[in-house]
């Protein structure tokens, strides 16, 4: 029974990788069919399209009421892109960090997983007795109002990044060979069926196995499900670092840090509220770390080098070796 499982969890992935592709596509050549520009695109349609995956888990988790592997496997995603896909680009190439990425969305991304932890579990937090409690214990939730509140920072960060794209752009892009609007609508939409469909395979699969080997939800989704809904970014990040276009991989990974915490979490707790248990705290206080780490190593010279990739590696090793000692 347990292949049948780990099998399901392998097809679901798949459908996730490839319905995200075929999403991508389809959507990029219906905005060049419209004229729209590859900033806009790359900002809104590609950035959901690479973080579809977690979407589909995140909302299918909450659907089944699976609470804790809808905020682990965002944490999860955040904490692997960081460490790992930026780890794995700096030791092919060395990454530079763009100005604006390092003065603007670095630091939104921390300021906002700050937030996160703040409005989810405060109380628990600055209890004195809080190293005491178990890490199954309710800490508090991601609620709809909190939900709501982080779609609506989503769209007003999103809005200004296209109210600034547009204002920087002093040339115009080439234009592209239009695929036929038909071929567009196909790719879409057969890119989100296997999306959707890709996401309740890998969320059953995921609680199957996290019960057959007496493991938590959390540790599932922070793990096994976290690295492989990240499989797109990590992909991407790769491929534009082997080319030496490592900028991309920077503001790849940063943006979909953001995508995830914004509107992933805020889609999924607007549907049903999220369950934060101590065990979730730590992994949301090991995100912030984590990313004022990046933020430091950015600043040094405005470039991660291989050594720092290196100890990105480590740290992530160390990270997953504490969650499944837990």
């Amino acid at each position: 029974m347990i292949v049948l499982y780990l099998l399901l969890l392998v097809a679901g992935f798949a459908a996730l990788m490839k319905g995200a592709d075929l999403f991508v596509d389809g959507s990029s050549a219906l905005a060049g069919n419209f004229k729209i520009s590859k900033v806009i695109i790359g900002l809104t349609i590609v950035a959901m399209g690479t973080s579809a995956p977690e979407l589909a888990v995140s909302t299918s988790a909450a659907l089944q009421e699976s609470n804790e592997i809808a905020l682990s496997n965002v944490v999860g995603s955040n904490i692997f892109n960081l460490l790992f896909v930026l780890g794995i680009c700096a030791i092919i190439y060395p990454v530079p960090v763009d100005k604006v990425i390092l003065k603007r969305d670095i630091p939104i991304s921390i300021v906002i997983t700050v937030l996160l932890l703040l409005m989810t579990s405060s109380g628990v937090l600055f209890n004195k007795d809080f190293l005491q409690f178990k890490m199954n214990d309710i800490a508090g939730d991601v609620s709809r109002l909190t939900g709501i509140i982080l779609l609506v920072v989503f769209f007003c960060y999103i809005f200004y990044l296209i109210t600034d794209a547009r204002r920087k752009r002093t040339e115009e892009e080439e234009p592209e060979e239009d695929i036929p609007l038909w071929k567009c609508s196909v790719l879409i939409l057969f890119g989100l069926v296997l999306i959707i469909g890709g996401g309740q395979a890998v969320v059953y699969g995921a609680k199957a196995v996290a019960q057959v080997f007496g493991m938590s939800e959390t540790l599932i989704g922070l793990t096994i499900v976290a690295v492989g809904t990240s499989l797109p970014e990590l992909v991407t990040s790769v491929v534009a670092a082997r080319k030496g276009e490592t900028g991309l991989a920077v503001g790849n990974v940063v943006g979909s840090n953001i995508f995830n915490i914004l509107f992933i979490l805020g889609i999924s707790s607007t549907i049903h509220p999220i369950g934060v248990n101590v065990a979730s705290v730590y992994d949301v206080i090991i995100l912030i770390g984590v990313s004022i780490l990046v933020f430091l190593f950015s600043m040094k010279g405005k470039v991660i080098n291989r050594i720092e990739g290196i100890i990105m590696l480590l740290i992530y090793a160390a990270d997953m070796v504490f969650a499944v000692i837990r």
